[in-house]
């Protein structure tokens, strides 16, 4: 895409009350822009970034069994008193009424909506396991939202629910979903560390948060030192990874956590993911059956499982980001290269960033303006594609190009051919 068409309302300062570099970044590079207090509106190259992680989780979700739905925003009141949940999940939700004087809720989350779909069909132990899942903007009215879209009042979330006749099905499922988030993240360059957390307004006996570890982070982790070097290893199992001790800050116990205090670490973090075993909290008061084997009553066992998917997007440009903006991985970059053509007067360079250009369209962003070197180049670094195309004085001396990576800053010189081959493979 031409920058002339698009979008992309870089910004040079931010307000002094923006401190983590997410916030600062996802503002300076155009990425978002604030409507209200934890309320923003994603522009081109945000959305890019925000879809391409949608259609990774996805992809891996339907590997895992899952279907996709789309359940509604706004919920009826009256299932929410059902499950117990109106009066005790506070002023975080949002509570209106609608032209009948109904009671509603804008849906925090969806345990309620997907018992009553369930329960509707549901009869037999033969109609399980059911695993579902959605991706869904949801609001929750924050005291104090914060860094941005780290922690908004609206966010887009996958969140995914099961249902099974027992308790080993059950795990089952949890541990398919608990796979599969290490392979979502890998996919997106991060290393999570899975702990042990408590289960809060949702409920259940067994949870884990994901948490990106990250100074800026808001929550605690004490984990093994060993956590993160079998997080990081592709052919550990699920089993080796939630084998070694993790957990929050409320989960952890200093006492009883079996590790040595020389090999215990503290880190802070930032929570992508969680995962719960609900058993029948949300099926039980919701009547959510089926008839077992034996002709018996029985009440399905939930899990729920949610990713922060606007999240993900700060926690990116926490990991990777420098002094100068961002530093995308090539998997979610919302361009692979950056073409900036620095001599916009002279003929050759321009015919040569046309040509460039025209070869990798559909994953570039070409930088037509005629602002200075300067200007541009900085805009580049702050944009962060993964690689630059830089056309100027070596071109014009030697026909070649500089690309950059913009990882490690890392420059060599190469033919034009070399470059648009080595770019399209």
């Amino acid at each position: 895409m031409r920058l002339s068409e698009c979008y992309v309302p870089t910004m040079k300062d931010v307000s002094s009350d923006v401190v983590v570099a997410s916030h600062k970044y996802s503002l300076r590079a155009g990425l978002v822009r604030q409507n209200a207090s934890g309320l923003y509106t994603w522009l081109p190259l945000g959305l890019k970034v925000l879809r391409t992680i949608e259609h990774i989780v996805r992809e891996e979700m339907d590997s895992s069994g899952f279907l996709e739905i789309l359940m509604p925003s706004v919920q009826p009141a009256d299932l929410w008193r059902e499950s117990l949940r109106y009066d005790s999940y506070g002023p975080e939700m949002l509570r209106m009424q609608d032209r009948s004087g109904r009671e509603m809720v804008f849906g925090p989350t969806h345990e309620e909506a997907i018992s009553d779909v369930v329960r509707s069909s549901l009869k037999s132990y033969r109609d399980l396991p059911i695993n579902l899942y959605q991706i869904q903007w949801k609001f929750r009215d924050e005291l104090r939202p914060r860094h941005g879209i780290m922690r908004g009042r609206e966010f887009l979330m996958k969140d995914a629910y099961s249902f099974d006749v027992d308790f080993e099905g059950a795990m089952r499922s949890y541990e398919n979903v608990f796979s599969a988030y290490f392979r979502i993240f890998r996919r997106l360059g991060l290393v999570p560390i899975a702990a042990k957390a408590d289960s809060g307004a949702i409920g259940g006996s067994i949870s884990h948060e994901f948490h990106v570890l990250v100074p800026t982070g808001e929550s605690t982790v004490y984990h093994d030192k060993k956590a993160l070097d079998l997080s990081k290893n592709d052919y550990c199992t699920t089993e080796e990874i939630a084998s070694v001790y993790a957990a929050t800050e409320d989960a952890h116990d200093p006492q009883n956590c079996g590790v040595d205090p020389n090999d215990l670490q503290v880190s802070k973090g930032i929570e992508v993911a969680h995962v719960f075993y609900l058993g029948d909290r949300y099926s039980a008061p919701m009547n959510v059956k089926f008839h077992d084997k034996n002709g018996n009553s029985a009440h399905a066992l939930m899990g729920c499982y949610g990713i922060g998917i606007s999240r993900l997007v700060a926690a990116i440009i926490e990991v990777f980001h420098d002094d100068v903006g961002i530093r995308w991985p090539e998997s979610i970059a919302p361009f692979k290269v950056g073409i900036v053509n620095l001599l916009t007067t002279n003929e050759d360079c321009k015919t040569t960033a046309e040509t460039i250009y025209a070869a990798l369209a559909d994953s570039s962003l070409y930088d037509d303006s005629t602002d200075s070197p300067g200007v541009k180049l900085a805009r580049m670094d702050l944009l962060g594609m993964p690689w630059q195309v830089i056309i100027g004085n070596s071109f014009v001396k030697d026909k070649v190009v500089e690309l950059k990576n913009r990882a490690n800053g890392a420059t060599e010189k190469c033919t034009v051919d070399a470059l648009i081959a080595r770019m399209q493979a």
